[in-house]
């Protein structure tokens, strides 16, 4: 998206910007939903609730710059992920008794696979598209902060700046933090 364009943007603008981020975007959620949501819902079906919502409010919104509005979609999808998760994890629901939705549920896995490059090296290219599943199920068991640090650098691509303001850190701090929490993710994949 360019910065010169005026909010709202013409429908067909407003598309081709939300197209250049829909793989990063279906990755943040399958990655950020975990277990129990990606067992019930088709990550495809938050992402397209997403983007149902900026067309919705696209009048209302203005977005100085390409990253206010990446921020704006990630940030939109992170929240209906956590809606998500409290719907599903109330003590109400049996979830023993719901069927999940399936493996990739209406999810692209080569689209998945390419986005989720941006968090290893080459090497490691090739365990992506076998075991995607496998990706997914470590990175649930990473601590909190790593989830973060990774997705904020390698999914949305902030600057370290950005991500030590949004974790209370340091530049220095975040940047020993996205190498810890790599290799953790690198590790546990073998």
């Amino acid at each position: 998206m360019t910065t010169h364009g005026e909010w709202p943007l013409p429908l067909g603008e407003l598309e081709r910007a939300v197209a250049r981020y829909l793989p990063a975007l279906r990755a943040f959620v399958r990655l950020r939903a975990g277990p129990v949501v990606r067992a019930k819902e088709s990550c495809s079906d938050i992402v397209q609730s997403v983007c149902r919502e900026l067309c919705e409010q696209a009048s209302r919104l203005e977005f100085p710059a390409e990253a206010a509005f990446r921020e704006w979609l990630f940030t939109t999808a992170l929240h209906k992920v956590l809606a998500k998760h409290r719907y599903y994890t109330r003590d109400k629901r049996d979830q023993r008794r719901e069927q999940p939705v399936g493996e990739f549920a209406g999810d692209d896995p080569e689209a998945l696979v390419g986005a989720y490059r941006t968090m290893y090296t080459p090497s490691h290219d090739a365990v992506l598209r076998e075991e995607l599943d496998r990706v997914e199920l470590v990175f649930d068991e990473l601590p909190e902060d790593y989830k973060d640090v990774i997705t904020y650098a390698r999914l949305l691509g902030l600057p370290h700046r950005e991500i030590a303001a949004r974790m209370n850190r340091t530049e220095v701090a975040t940047r020993h933090l996205l190498a810890r929490a790599l290799a953790r993710l690198a590790s546990a994949l073998g």
